[in-house]
């Protein structure tokens, strides 16, 4: 599993035009399924990234959590994080999870972050989505858990 954070201090996410999802300050977590992923790896994420310190505090550390800031989440499931770019120039998604087993995991994180407090926006599973987002710093961090 890998989740691709970027700190921002708004985004949006629609889907044919319509807003589905918003949020102001906090994390857009692009959230890659690799086949063979469960239930060790999305507890893995879920225990990882609420008091992961990478807010700035007052005098400008990067010192503070998402919960510190009473930040937001939004969150989108992106399998073409496992692309495979090795052999030609068309990327091989072979490593992605299946729709089905992915979706359950993705509303699995999704649900053990609101546990911790943090509000938690989701995006479309499977949808062409279009988002827009202001970054701050910019600041963006990988956790990977095999």
């Amino acid at each position: 599993m890998k989740a691709v954070i970027q700190r921002v201090l708004d985004a949006n996410l629609k889907v044919d035009g319509k807003l589905i999802s918003e949020i102001g300050f906090g994390y857009v977590i692009f959230l890659g399924i690799k086949k063979g992923d469960g239930k060790e790896q999305a507890d893995y994420m879920i225990k990882k990234i609420p008091p992961l310190r990478i807010c700035e505090d007052e005098n400008e550390k990067i010192n503070r959590s998402i919960i510190d800031e009473k930040g937001e989440i939004l969150l989108v499931s992106q399998f073409t994080l496992f692309a495979d770019t090795s052999h030609g120039n068309r990327p091989s998604f072979f490593e992605a999870e299946t729709p089905e087993k992915a979706n359950e995991l993705y509303l699995y994180v999704a649900e053990g972050l609101k546990k911790q407090g943090i509000p938690v926006k989701l995006g479309v599973f499977g949808a062409d989505m279009k988002i827009n987002q202001t970054n701050d710093g910019p600041f963006t961090v990988i956790i990977e858990k095999e």
